[in-house]
C-alpha cells in the first residue's frame, strides 16, 4: 500500500473500526450475493425446466396417441431431428429428471436433452396460437430448451422462459446491504466513539502532564478495558507527582547544604593574605556556585516555577548584552524592531547567556541578531569566530557534562553544562537550539521559539 492510500486511512480508533467492519462486511456480503445469485438461478432453471418437462410430457403422450395437431397447440414442436445442438449450453440434470417422468408415466423416448440458450437464438411455439419466442420482452430472456425423440426421424421439442427475477433480486440484495451498513456501521462508530473518548482523555492528559503538574485526574470511563487502563494511569500520576514533590523538597535541601558551606568558604578566602591565591580560591568557588545553579535549574526544568509572559525579546536580548559590555566582552547585537513572544523570561535569558558565554569562551566574541522566521516562530543567532566543532561531535555537545575539550580544566571551560540546559529551556517553551559550523569560520548557535 502506498503512502497517498495510507494517508486516505481515517486516523481515529472509529474510523478505523468502521473501515473494518465495513470492509469484513462487504466482503461477506459480496459471497452472500455471489452465493444467493447461483441459487437464485438455479431454482429459476429448475422451475422453468419442469414447465417445459410438463409440456414435453403431454405432447409426447398427444404425439404418440396420434394428436399430432393437438401436441403442437399445446406449445410443443415436432420436427425431424432434434433442435437442441452440441454447441448450446445442455443441462443434464434436466434431461436425467425429463426421462423419469415420462417413465412414471409410461412412455419411453429413444433419447431425450435439455439446454439453455437465449431467446434470440432459438425460436419454438410456445402456446396454442403457434406464436414464436419473439416478444421484445421475451427475446432479452434464457429459455430452456428440452427435446425428446418418440421415434426415429421424430422430436417433440417444448420450451419455457426463465422469470426475470435476477434484476429484483440483485436489487434487494443492494437495499439489504445498503440496511445492513446503516445499522452495523452506526453501531461501530458509537462504540469507537465510546472507546476514543476515554483515550483522548487520557492522551491530552499525558501530553500535558509535564506542562501542568496539577491537572486533575482523568474521569473513569467506558467499558471495563478502558476504566482499568484510567485508572492505573491515575494511580501512576499520583505517584510520580509525588516522587517530583520528593525530587524537589530533595533538591531544595542540597542547594541550601551545599551553598551554606560554599558560603563559608568564600568569607575564609578573605583571611587569605596572598593576594593571588585568594582570587584563585573566590573564582573556584564562584564556579562551583555556578556548577550548583546549573545542576539544580536543569533538573527542575520540568517543572518551572515562572510564570509565561509577553516579552519584546530584543528589549531582552539587548539588556543581556549591556551586562558583558560592561565586563569588557566583545558582543555585539544587531538592531532589531519589536519582536513579542510568550516566554519565561529568566530562563530564555539563562539560556541565552549560557550561549553568549560559550561564544566567548570558544570563539572570543558573540554575534547576535534576531528575526522572525516564516512560519511566524522567532529565531536567535548566536555566531563567534571561533574554531567550530566537528559535525560528528555536535549533537553530543549537548549532552550534560560533555565538553570537546576533555582536560576538565576549569580554564578551558565551564562543567559542560551550559549547552544541555540552554537545549532543555528551549525544548521546554516548545522550540530548539541548533549548532552549525559557518562557512567561512566559527560556529552559529540558533535558539527557536516557536510561534505565540
Amino acid at each position: 500500500m502506498g503512502r497517498s492510500a495510507l494517508r486516505l486511512l481515517p486516523r481515529s480508533l472509529g474510523g478505523q473500526l468502521a473501515l473494518l467492519v465495513a470492509l469484513a462486511l462487504g466482503a461477506a456480503q459480496a459471497v452472500n450475493f455471489t452465493l444467493l445469485l447461483q441459487a437464485t438461478k438455479r431454482q429459476a432453471v429448475a422451475q422453468a425446466g419442469t414447465f417445459a418437462l410438463a409440456r414435453l410430457a403431454e405432447a409426447v403422450q398427444r404425439a404418440r396417441a396420434g394428436q399430432p395437431e393437438a401436441a403442437m397447440a399445446g406449445g410443443a414442436l415436432l420436427t425431424g431431428d432434434s433442435p437442441v445442438r452440441p454447441a448450446m449450453a445442455q443441462l443434464p440434470d434436466i434431461a436425467e429428471r425429463g426421462r423419469d417422468m415420462l417413465a412414471q408415466i409410461g412412455v419411453e423416448v429413444d433419447a431425450l436433452s435439455a439446454a439453455q440458450v437465449p431467446a434470440r437464438e432459438f425460436s419454438v411455439r410456445v402456446d396454442g396460437r403457434g406464436r414464436m419466442l419473439r416478444g421484445a420482452a421475451v427475446q432479452q430472456r434464457q429459455i430452456i430448451v428440452v427435446s425428446a425423440a418418440i421415434a426415429p426421424g421424430r422430436w417433440v421439442t417444448t420450451a419455457a422462459s426463465l422469470p426475470p427475477g435476477e434484476g429484483r433480486v440483485i436489487g434487494w440484495l443492494a437495499f439489504q446491504t445498503l440496511v445492513l451498513y446503516g445499522f452495523v456501521l452506526l453501531a461501530v462508530l458509537w462504540i469507537g466513539h465510546r472507546l476514543a473518548r476515554p483515550l483522548a482523555e487520557l492522551r491530552l492528559a499525558t501530553e500535558g502532564f509535564s506542562r501542568d503538574r496539577a491537572a486533575p485526574p482523568v474521569a473513569e470511563r467506558g467499558p471495563d478495558d478502558i476504566r482499568r487502563l484510567v485508572a492505573a494511569f491515575n494511580a501512576m500520576r499520583t505517584r510520580i507527582v509525588g516522587m517530583l514533590d520528593e525530587k524537589d523538597r530533595m533538591l531544595g535541601a542540597i542547594g541550601h547544604d551545599l551553598r551554606t558551606p560554599l558560603a563559608s568558604l568564600r568569607v575564609r578566602t578573605e583571611l587569605v593574605d596572598d593576594e593571588g591565591e585568594r582570587a584563585r580560591m573566590a573564582a573556584t568557588i564562584d564556579e562551583m556556585n555556578r556548577t550548583l545553579d546549573d545542576i539544580l535549574s536543569l533538573a527542575r526544568l520540568g517543572r518551572p516555577s515562572e510564570a509565561v509572559e509577553r516579552i519584546d525579546l530584543p528589549a531582552l536580548i539587548d539588556s543581556l548584552v549591556e551586562e558583558f559590555e560592561d565586563l569588557g566582552a566583545d558582543v555585539a547585537f544587531a538592531p532589531a524592531g519589536r519582536l513579542t513572544v510568550a516566554i519565561r523570561p529568566t530562563l530564555i535569558k539563562r539560556a541565552l547567556r549560557n550561549l553568549v558565554e560559550n561564544a566567548l569562551k570558544y570563539g572570543g566574541c558573540a554575534r547576535i541578531d534576531v528575526e522572525r522566521d516564516g512560519d511566524g516562530g522567532v529565531a536567535v543567532h548566536v555566531a563567534d569566530d571561533g574554531p567550530g566543532i566537528p559535525p560528528d561531535r555536535i549533537e553530543a555537545m549537548f549532552e550534560p557534562f560533555t565538553r570537546l575539550e576533555t582536560s576538565r580544566s576549569r580554564e578551558t571551560g565551564g562543567a559542560g553544562l551550559g549547552l544541555a540546559l540552554a537545549r532543555a529551556i528551549a525544548e521546554g517553551h516548545g522550540g530548539g537550539i541548533r549548532l552549525v559550523n559557518r562557512p567561512g569560520g566559527g560556529l552559529q548557535a540558533t535558539l527557536k521559539l516557536p510561534p505565540g
